[in-house]
């Protein structure tokens, strides 16, 4: 496996060995022997579909004490995965990174405590899959709308389809998020 450090501290892209034969391929997804960091401990394996090319799920993050670290992978399509660093005491803070997750180049991206998220799928049918190192704790959640003029991402052309909670979703600057830092 090989580590690739981001332009955003803390965060990172895993590139996994792959192993190919004439009968496919073999990969270990993840291992905690080998995990980068010995903090992160991993406790919840989420996986999500979405059928259609531009649904954006996104941007999420939950407040302290239920902050979240996140192991992404993307296992069947593609999506441009997006994280925004919301760590006010970081050199990073406000800043986002697009990388690209599909079934083709296997690539994880490691989200640390923090950081909001959320992807565009690029293709029909896709599935992601996602380590947690904290519960889901639903009054915890907070939504900043995907488009906020803050942040610039660049969601790529097209329509898109958001869930009515991503589609209220409020600008940071009115998003209440209260995190450990």
């Amino acid at each position: 496996m090989q580590i690739e450090q981001t332009d955003l501290k803390d965060a990172f892209i895993i590139h996994p060995d792959v192993y190919k034969d004439e009968r496919g391929w073999f990969t270990e997804s993840y291992s905690a022997s080998s995990f980068p960091l010995d903090d992160v401990v991993f406790i919840q394996d989420n996986h999500s579909y979405s059928a259609k090319k531009g649904v954006i799920r996104g941007l999420h993050i939950q407040n302290a004490p239920y902050t979240q670290s996140k192991l992404i992978r993307c296992i069947r399509g593609a999506i441009n995965d997006v994280i925004v660093d919301v760590r006010p005491s970081s050199p990073t803070y406000l800043k986002h990174i697009v990388v690209l997750l599909s079934q083709d180049n296997m690539n994880e991206l490691f989200i640390p405590k923090g950081f909001l998220h959320g992807f565009v799928t690029l293709t029909d049918d896709v599935e992601v899959c996602y380590k947690v190192d904290a519960v889901y704790n639903k009054n915890s959640e907070r939504s900043v709308l995907f488009s906020d003029p803050l942040f610039n991402i660049n969601w790529g052309e097209g329509e898109f389809t958001l869930s009515e909670k991503d589609k209220a979703a409020p600008l940071f600057s009115n998003a209440d998020i209260v995190l450990e830092d």
